[in-house]
């Protein structure tokens, strides 16, 4: 295990009714909060009005910017601090999942900046400050709501690309349950795959001696694994939901890649599907991650594989580890393909012709990509290939 230093500042307050407890965060702190929302769900289900009801309790003047898209484009970012620059916010509450949430963040960072805020995504610079930014989350998927993360899509360049810094980390966030009950059911298995993918990602390590960060790390997947079926089919069993969205949580808040070095491969190279293609990230996170899997499969990396088999899926211990390695790749692709996710490119229309261009792309931006296995240009078009 490597040398770590943990440090998560958010105030996060978890359940039933827990939107109560945001006056007490607004009062007295902040004067003007720029209130972020998406296409209009929060306003119809009546959690929009919940929150304004605290934010008027709290006495906060408040200006809104609504409408943030999936895969949040940068645009609205450069709207958000348009607002602050003319109407002097100091804070950014966002109401919605990680596109809302992500955009809060960006608007924080790129408020307190006078360049372009796009530096920081195509890391021609760094942060130095932000706004305080909190959260009402209402998508159990990317973990933003307790982390330092952004990510943005520029959609004339066509890039998708992330900011990382503690600036950005949320003051607080209010997580209930019962917010996520309206989610549909393709986001639901969509938000599900998202939060397997990010312990994926810092589970699948050559770091050495991890024992209590893969434990929970394989705890996290059995909980996806056991309630992902269930709120498929009851979305609201409050349980349920509850272990989804703490898992969603706790898979990205920086716990179970402490003292260890991370891959993030399958992210580079998903991102470069829904920056050309627009496809829900958890969807190309179903097609991508079986198919790296098989890839990085090796003598070298079969012994994380079989543990992943026998901890997570239950495979029998007893068989040869290259045979439940492939066995426990082929289960968590089914069970992406059972909860109603694509698990080909075909199935999102995206055509041979571009993989050599995804490809590029992805090395590009991000050099070479991958840790568990490092992968070279090769080795991403040959993930896309057996991915068609």
């Amino acid at each position: 295990m490597q040398s770590f230093k943990y440090d998560i500042p958010t105030v996060l307050y978890f359940g039933k009714g827990e939107v109560s407890s945001l006056k007490q965060e607004l009062e007295g702190k902040y004067k003007r909060a720029l209130i972020v929302t998406g296409s209009g769900s929060v306003k119809s289900n009546g959690i929009y009005d919940q929150v304004l009801a605290q934010v008027n309790k709290a006495g906060l003047d408040y200006k809104e910017l609504s409408g943030i898209q999936p895969n949040p484009r940068i645009e609205s970012v450069y709207k958000g601090v348009e607002i602050y620059r003319k109407d002097g916010i100091d804070l950014v509450l966002g109401i919605g999942g990680g596109s809302v949430i992500d955009t809060s963040k960006a608007i924080a960072a790129g408020a307190v900046y006078d360049g372009d805020c796009w530096d920081f995504f195509t890391r021609k610079a760094q942060p130095k400050g932000a706004l305080d930014v909190g959260c009402v989350l209402t998508l159990a998927a990317t973990g933003t709501e307790m982390n330092g993360n952004s990510v943005i899509t520029n959609v004339v360049t066509k890039q998708k690309l992330a900011l990382c810094t503690p600036y950005i980390q949320p003051q607080f966030s209010i997580l209930d349950p019962e917010y996520t009950f309206t989610v549909n059911r393709y986001h639901t298995a969509a938000g599900i795959v998202d939060i397997m993918a990010h312990i994926f990602e810092q589970y699948f390590s050559q770091t050495e001696a991890t024992d209590v960060q893969d434990g929970i790390a394989e705890a996290l997947i059995r909980v996806c694994i056991k309630y992902g079926p269930v709120v498929m089919e009851s979305p609201n069993d409050y349980h349920a939901r509850s272990n989804i969205m703490w898992a969603g949580t706790l898979a990205l808040n920086g716990l179970i890649g402490l003292g260890k070095e991370s891959d993030w491969a399958s992210h580079g190279i998903e991102h470069e599907l829904s920056a050309i293609y627009d496809i829900t990230h958890g969807a190309g996170l179903a097609i991508i991650i079986p198919n790296w899997m098989k890839n990085v499969l090796s003598s070298k990396t079969v012994s994380k594989l079989a543990a992943f088999g026998v901890n997570v899926w239950g495979i029998d211990a007893g068989k040869d580890p290259m045979d439940i390695a492939k066995e426990a790749i082929s289960r968590t692709k089914d069970f992406f393909k059972s909860l109603g996710m694509p698990v080909s490119l075909k199935e999102v229309d995206i055509p041979r012709d571009m993989l050599e261009e995804m490809a590029d792309k992805a090395i590009k931006h991000y050099g070479q990509v991958g840790a568990f296995k490092k992968l070279n240009k090769q080795d991403i078009i040959d993930i896309l290939n057996s991915a068609l």
